[in-house]
Parts: C-alpha cells; structure tokens; sequence
C-alpha cells in the first residue's frame, strides 16, 4: 500500500474514533442516569380520607339516660280534628326521627315507640317507656282546633319530677320557635299519668293554623324543633330556681342568665279538666256511674229471673193438672 494512502486511511480511523467518543455522554452524566433508572421510586402516601361519620363517644362519657320517643297518633289514627289539612300523625314521626339522629349524634340511648306510620295503643306506649331504667319520655304532637287564629307552643307534664324536663324543653322550643309562648301546663293525659318516670308533652304548633302549618311543613323547621327539643333534654339538669327568670328568652344572646342555667317554668294547672280520658275526677265518677249502672242491670236482672221461674212454676202447675 503506498504511504500516501496508508496515512489517508489511519487520518480517517481516527476521526471516526473521535466522533464516536464526542457522541457518547460523559462518564459523570451516564451514571447519574443510571442511578435514577435503578432507584426504586417511593410509591406517595395517599392523601388521608375525609371523614364521613361522627367520632364515636367513649363508653365512659356517653349519657346514662335512655330517652323514650313517642311520636303521637299513628296509622288509621291521623290526629287533629275532621277535614285537617296537614296530617298531624307525620308531622309528628318526622320530628321524632329527627330528634333521635340528634340525640344518637349526643350519645344517647333512643328508643322509639313507633319508627313508621302504625297505631300503637296509649298502653303499649307507657308501658315501652316504664320498662327502662333511668330513662325520660318525651311525647311529640302538634295542636289542632276549629279556631284557625288559635298558636302557639304548649309544654305538658303531670307529675312533679317531670317539671324540670319540661322547663328545660319548652325553655329551648318556645324560645326558638317563631309563635306565640302558651307556657307550661298540668294535666292529666295518660301517657303521662300512667308513666312513672320524668315525662312531658310537647305541642309544637297548630297545625289548623295557615302560618304554624306552613312552618310545621318545611324539613328545616322540622330540623329546628328536634335540635331545641334536643337542647332541653341536654340541660334538664341545669334547671334551677332563679330570681326574675321565670320567663322565655327570645334568643340564645340573652344575657340576663347564668350561662347553661335554665329558669324552672311557672305552670297552669288544669288537671280539673273533666276530659273522659284526661281527669282522674271524671275517670272516678265514671266508675261510679259503671257500678250503679251495674247494680241497676243487677237488680233489673235478678227481677227478671224471679218472673221467669214464677212463670215456670206455673206451667208445670198447669201441665201437672192436664196430666
């Protein structure tokens, strides 16, 4: 080969040496690429869930009472008087379904007398509430009469250890309901007659009135009234006598009163009502006039019975003289 060319051909390994290394990365760039490929990647933490339920209360701070929930009426029972618009049994089974997914988000025990609409007899219902310990009972209706401008909010107990639960509730609805105040009454209904522990009645409008029946059929109305019923069973304790407080606040912003005290509610008594279901008195003179009528039906019975066997006598007599 002659040297001319042999030198032509080493010039041309060369520069395609030199090529070959410029196109390659540098030693420090490769192996930090390399590093990257063979790292393992750290998968990210996922983002925590948010939370959908209530934090559950410890055994230890969840109240002892068990609240009884009685939502009147029921089934072929509509409540009300005739020709009532707005069903009071419905209205009443809402609030008392409300009131317990409050009282259940507080701790409490709730036990319902009725969850649908069914009838359940006054008898079953006193007796579901007598049967636990340390346990209130709390009865929810609406109020109904042919007087249409007739409103407001009415709290009934009977016995003296009711009092207290009653102030506190009707404190609360009264004084965040927008109607009228009708105060705290005594009387005699059965379910809180019969009842032998702390019991009350909340009426919570009137349904034959156009404005509370307007109130009573929207859901956050609704909601209102189980939250301020809820509030009165929360603070049933903290009833107390206190001078000049015998009255209903217009708002929570009232400060005229020790924070979480709750004035004990005067009251009307109207346990001489002569209601055929509702008055021990009427209910006594009823058993009266059930034994005179029976010593009645008695006496005319046995009269009967000695007509009877004169006849009797008689016809064999007169058979014995045939014979």
């Amino acid at each position: 080969m002659p040297k001319g060319l042999f030198q032509f051909v080493l010039f041309v390994a060369c520069w395609s040496l030199v090529s070959t290394a410029r196109a390659l990365p540098a030693p420090s760039s490769l192996s930090a690429r390399e590093h990257r490929v063979n790292t393992p990647q750290s998968t990210p933490a996922p983002a925590p869930q948010r939370q959908r339920r209530r934090a559950a209360i410890p055994e230890g701070q969840r109240p002892s009472t068990t609240v009884v929930i009685d939502p009147g009426h029921g089934g072929f029972d509509r409540g009300g008087i005739p020709r009532q618009r707005v069903p009071e049994s419905m209205m009443n089974l809402d609030v008392a379904l409300r009131l317990r997914s409050v009282l259940q988000s507080y701790g409490y025990r709730v036990v319902m007398t009725r969850d649908t609409d069914v009838f359940i007899p006054l008898g079953t219902r006193v007796a579901i509430g007598n049967s636990y310990r340390d346990a209130i009972f709390v009865c929810i209706h609406f109020n109904a009469t042919p007087r249409s401008s007739a409103s407001g909010i009415e709290t009934y107990f009977y016995s003296s250890q009711s009092l207290p639960l009653a102030s506190a509730i009707h404190y609360y609805v009264a004084g965040g309901a927008p109607s009228a105040n009708r105060g705290v009454r005594r009387r005699g209904f059965f379910v809180l007659r019969r009842t032998t522990i702390p019991s009350v009645l909340v009426e919570c409008g009137f349904l034959t009135n156009p404005t509370e029946a307007n109130y009573a059929q929207n859901a956050a109305y609704r909601q209102k009234l189980a939250m301020e019923i809820a509030h009165g069973i929360q603070n049933r304790a903290s009833v107390a006598r206190i001078a000049g407080a015998n009255r209903i606040v217009s708002s929570s912003s009232d400060t005229t009163l020790e924070p979480e005290t709750v004035p004990l509610q005067p009251f009307i008594d109207q346990t001489h009502y002569h209601d055929p279901d509702l008055s021990r008195s009427k209910h006594k003179r009823s058993s009266k006039g059930s034994k005179s009528a029976s010593s009645s039906k008695h006496k005319k019975s046995s009269d009967t019975a000695s007509t009877a066997k004169s006849s009797s006598k008689k016809r064999k007599s007169s058979k014995q003289a045939e014979d």
